[in-house]
């Protein structure tokens, strides 16, 4: 398969990653990059004008990003799967927020706030936390409680309060600075919030529910659709960390006193650390592409196909991570100099590990 991403892009990226970091969000020149070629649109269908791309395309799209740059790999990955959303907008609505040419969702998958029933709409009280992409979003999703007129909680079919999802503009939400973590620093991943926000009837969606568009793709389980994409940037991230350790590693100024047989000791260190994410690289792109054929040929993926997928994701996070760890020690105090691109990438590929999602293998 070729590169998706070509040198240009590429050379582009990495002149451009360190003033992103400084300015603690996407650079501009990025940022154009990224809407020329419609990577926060990736999972937009071709009726709103998305690129029609598929899970199997983009997630290797993303691992390449995510290589190229952690922060822009994070910020695409996470404003891009939000987008993923437009199969269950509204159709007027989605054809209304996709006509920009720079649209990007952000969001937050927890339920921070509260939505009033009312004859006009909603009321929206909420706060939510780690929005990717915060300061160049467009959209913001919310997970809300419903509640009635009265301010009590409405209630689902098992007895538990009903949450909904919401469609925030820009201009309606307050961005609250709190992107204060060592890593990612370029995602911008600030917080908002909304205070007694009216919003229209259409403006809410439930996903896996009632797919609003005739394509492909949109019944893929949630959450294995979120573990993959994070997956696949720990992997970017980690081949990007391992090219670099060999290079940093070479370059040492006490590189003259190792002994031939402490330099082979650390080449076998790195090419196991190689060998092995390539490996889990491949059962997990095995793993993803039989689920993704299963769904297209059966219109369902079985729970044992779901957590096979799910298993290997966070088996190959934990091993990007624990590569990372193992390979920091041989190279030297740049690797420890905070303003270095070996150091920037360690601290995105240790802040990504704290995902919620990617705790636990089992």
């Amino acid at each position: 398969m070729q590169n998706i991403l070509t040198q240009t892009w590429q050379e582009k990226v990495s002149a451009f990653s360190a003033l992103s970091e400084k300015m603690g969000e996407l650079h501009p020149e990025i940022l154009e990059l990224a809407y020329d070629e419609n990577w926060f649109k990736l999972f937009v269908p071709e009726i709103y004008g998305g690129p029609g791309k598929k899970l199997p395309e983009i997630l290797r799209l993303e691992e390449e990003l995510a290589k190229a740059d952690g922060s822009l790999g994070w910020t695409v990955t996470l404003c891009a799967g939000a987008a993923w959303f437009a199969g269950f907008l509204n159709p007027e609505l989605a054809k209304e927020i996709f006509a920009e040419r720079t649209v990007c969702f952000a969001g937050s998958g927890a339920v921070g706030g509260t939505a009033r029933n009312t004859s006009d709409g909603y009321v929206i009280n909420g706060h939510w936390k780690y929005a990717s992409g915060a300061l160049h979003a467009t959209i913001f999703t919310a997970n809300c409680i419903l509640q009635n007129n009265d301010g009590t909680d409405v209630m689902d079919e098992l007895g538990n309060p009903k949450v909904l999802s919401f469609i925030l503009k820009k201009d309606e939400v307050k961005i609250l600075s709190g992107w204060s973590y060592f890593g990612l620093i370029a995602t911008g991943s600030h917080a908002f919030e909304v205070s007694n926000l009216v919003v229209a009837k259409n403006r809410t969606f439930e996903i896996n529910n009632t797919i609003q568009v005739a394509d492909s793709g949109f019944d893929y389980p949630f959450l294995q659709l979120a573990e993959t994409t994070l997956a696949v940037n720990s992997l970017g991230m980690a081949n990007h960390f391992l090219k670099l350790t060999e290079e940093s590693f070479y370059k040492r100024s006490g590189l003259k006193r190792y002994t031939n047989k402490q330099i082979e000791f650390f080449n076998y260190e790195l090419n196991e650390c190689k060998n092995n994410i390539q490996q889990l690289r491949n059962s997990f792109y095995k793993a993803f592409d039989e689920s993704w054929d299963e769904l297209i040929s059966k219109g369902k993926i079985d729970e044992e196909t779901c957590s096979a997928v799910s298993l290997i994701s966070r088996k190959l996070a934990h091993a990007c991570r624990q590569s990372a760890d193992t390979l920091f020690p041989y190279c030297g105090l740049e690797a420890a100099k905070k303003e270095s691109e070996i150091n920037r990438v360690w601290r995105d590929i240790h802040t990504a590990s704290q995902h919620a999602l990617l705790t636990f293998i089992e």
